[in-house]
């Protein structure tokens, strides 16, 4: 652990430092020239890959529901050979017989 000295330094005091750095911070963003259009193209690479984002859950919800569709159909198709036991007729009837 290191000990540092909370005393400010001989002809410094926290006024003059945040005159300077805020000065210095000012020189540095005078130096920083925007590109006139920059605005226009952040925007439309924005809208591209929202667009794109779209698209792809667009076509994800379809194969999910494509998929979801032909495994139901599958699933229905699968029938047994041989007759059920519930209607195979061999049991008693509930019904009354027609005279």
């Amino acid at each position: 652990m290191t000990h540092r000295d909370a005393t400010p330094s001989r002809g410094t005091s926290p006024d003059r430092t945040e005159r300077e750095l805020s000065e210095a911070l000012a020189a540095l963003a005078d130096g920083v020239q925007a590109a006139p259009d920059a605005y226009r193209t952040a925007r439309g690479e924005w809208l591209r890959r929202e667009r794109r984002r779209r698209i792809v859950l667009a076509v994800l919800i379809a194969v999910v529901f494509a998929l979801a569709t032909l495994i139901g159909l599958w699933v229905l198709n699968q029938t047994p050979s041989h007759p059920g036991v519930i209607f195979s007729g061999l049991g008693p009837s509930l019904t009354r017989p027609i005279p």
